[in-house]
């Protein structure tokens, strides 16, 4: 089996549980896709170095990748950096509209939709850390209530209030 096939069937195998488990423990929701990529490419260079058959655990290294890349992560020189020069977390990505159909869309529609998303996004960010954990997990991830309550070490109600007040919360401001 050659390392990217093997590669892929580890990441396929793990990478939902991974991203959770990044989730639920990191301190700040910005910093898990890093982290999440950081693991894997972490995973690689290992498949490279000591060949495919040196797994055999997937799982377990897997894991015991992320919580090595989140403590070199969360080190005292990494908090004070952020700490001393935040950094602006804007959003670079642009969107190309010429792979879009043109009878795909509604311009109009899109523009809405866009600024709505945008003002939502905006809104979550000012809210709790355990807020955004809660709909980073539920509206990215894809988890279930009890899925998040566990994950986060909280009560279902405590989840389910999170998320409906800071529902509410949203509606009011969209309308």
């Amino acid at each position: 089996m050659q390392v990217a096939a093997r590669f892929d069937e580890i990441y396929h195998a793990t990478q939902r549980d991974v991203l959770a488990f990044i989730t639920a423990r990191c301190g700040r929701t910005a910093d898990i896709g890093d982290i999440f990529q950081e693991t894997y490419v972490e995973l690689y260079r290992i498949l490279l170095k000591r060949g495919v058959g040196y797994v055999t655990h997937e799982k377990a290294l897997v894991m015991r990748l992320a919580r090595r890349k989140m403590a070199k992560h969360y080190t005292w020189l990494e908090r004070f950096k952020q700490f001393v020069a935040p950094v602006h977390q804007g959003d670079d990505d642009e969107i190309d509209l010429e792979d879009w159909a043109a009878d795909a869309f509604s311009l109009e529609d899109f523009v809405v939709n866009e600024a709505l998303l945008g003002q939502a996004r905006q809104f979550i960010q000012g809210k709790p850390e355990a807020v955004r954990k809660v709909f980073y997990l539920m509206y990215d991830m894809g988890l279930t209530i009890p899925e998040i309550a566990q994950l986060l070490s909280l009560t279902e109600s405590n989840v389910k209030n999170k998320l409906y007040r800071t529902l509410k919360e949203l509606r009011n401001l969209l309308k």
